[in-house]
């Protein structure tokens, strides 16, 4: 009977187990999971700081996974090595699992810069995982003053989930602009007007010289007291463990389309792994749940026998902020064209003849069928593309190419 290990509890880890159960229905399946959860969706931790979900709802999978699928998980347990030779891996309390199939699925974890004066702050979070939420929601107060360094998707959905808890928020970046390595100016500023209307405070092209307990002394000679501190200034892949063991790293995991490491045997899947990006023809980190899952049931798959590749990854992003939604997907290079109401902003980047890249803000129903031509590299002569900039419609395709991609509805 094959034995799989799988290091880490996240949704690139239900992929994996998913792929593995798909070829193979009875090996050994061992999950070491660092956190003491039941596999959940980490993209719904604002929502329920914001009341919209609860810990039940959150969970990715029904309460019965594990044992469904005849695994077992060893909670709060973290991978501290891996031997390649030996095919084992070494927990943090000095017990081994052993092998013949590994896939690291370790995520990332905050980027926390060398601030000075940070160890004088006393109430400070982080905020990627629940146990971050469930800390963060016990030290929350209605008079409480909060400033988040890092205006990025994880702050600004942390500054959302705790509006209504706190007295006040401020959010401040090196950056420009808000979610700057997702929107441009223009599409930034919308979004951060909207914030604004919903009580949040940006020291923006601003960054934190220094902490000293409850005051943040700015760069720009301002100060901002407060009375909790949330670091979302970025994240790190966990690669450490397969670069110590000898295995080829970069800014993640490196991984061929198949998901295997350059070690033999070994996986990689979701944060920590730097996978092909089709958009650009070149491996990265892409830091999004459903490449996450995609790339764990590949890896699975593989593990067990089969014949998986995952090559059609692109980045990502739909997100929301009191009621504004905002979509964007591929990269941003090629002719800019723009649709824009009073209500929404379209713009889609083209180049080559293909569709590279779009953000929405406003308007994002059926916006899978931008994302589907990215991936597809669907060549913008075949399809109605001037219709496609007003409304995402099967419309915009010719009546043969309707009946071939959906079974005949025209």
């Amino acid at each position: 009977m094959k034995k799989y290990v799988i290091i880490g509890n996240g949704v690139a880890a239900v992929g994996c187990i998913e792929g593995i159960r798909s070829v193979d229905k009875s090996g050994e399946i061992t999950v070491i999971s660092a956190e003491d959860h039941h596999v959940y969706s980490r993209p719904l931790i604002s929502y329920y700081l914001e009341g919209k979900t609860d810990l039940q709802k959150m969970k990715y999978r029904g309460d019965g996974f594990y044992i469904e699928n005849g695994c077992k998980v060893l909670y709060g347990k973290t991978a501290k090595s891996i031997d390649p030779d030996k095919k084992t891996v070494v927990l943090d309390g000095g017990e081994e699992a052993g092998y013949d199939e590994l896939c690291v699925a370790a995520g990332s974890r905050p980027f926390v810069p060398p601030f000075e004066g940070l160890d004088t702050v006393d109430r400070k979070f982080s905020f990627m995982t629940l146990d971050d939420a469930l800390s963060l929601e016990k030290a929350l107060s209605k008079d409480s003053r909060v400033l988040i360094v890092g205006a990025g998707l994880i702050g600004l959905k942390c500054a959302e989930g705790i509006a209504e808890r706190v007295k006040e928020i401020t959010v401040c970046d090196l950056a420009g602009r808000v979610m700057s390595s997702i929107l441009d100016d223009d599409c930034a500023a919308i979004v951060q007007k909207h914030l604004e209307d919903n009580g949040m405070k940006f020291l923006l092209s601003d960054s934190v010289t220094k902490f000293d307990k409850n005051t943040a002394y700015m760069k720009s000679g301002k100060t901002v007291g407060f009375d909790i501190l949330v670091l979302a200034v970025g994240v790190r892949a966990n690669s450490e463990i397969v670069k110590d063991a000898g295995g080829q790293v970069n800014r993640g995991i490196i991984i061929n389309t198949k998901t295997e490491t350059s070690l033999p045997h070994i996986y990689a899947a979701g944060d920590c792994a730097e996978g092909y990006d089709s958009s650009i023809g070149s491996n990265r980190v892409l830091a999004i749940l459903p490449n996450a899952y995609m790339q764990g049931h590949t890896a699975g798959v593989n593990m067990a026998g089969g014949d998986g590749s995952f090559d059609r990854a692109i980045p990502m992003n739909s997100i929301g902020f009191f009621g504004l939604h905002i979509m964007s997907a591929g990269s941003y290079d090629g002719e800019m064209k723009e649709e824009k109401t009073e209500d929404s902003v379209k713009r889609f980047f083209a180049g080559d003849g293909i569709l590279k890249g779009f953000m929405l803000i406003g308007e994002t129903e059926r916006a899978g069928i931008y994302t589907s031509l990215i991936r597809e590299k669907t060549p913008l002569c075949e399809i109605d593309f001037e219709l496609a900039e007003k409304i995402a419609s099967n419309l915009i395709f010719s009546q043969k190419i309707r009946r071939k991609k959906f079974g005949g509805v025209v």
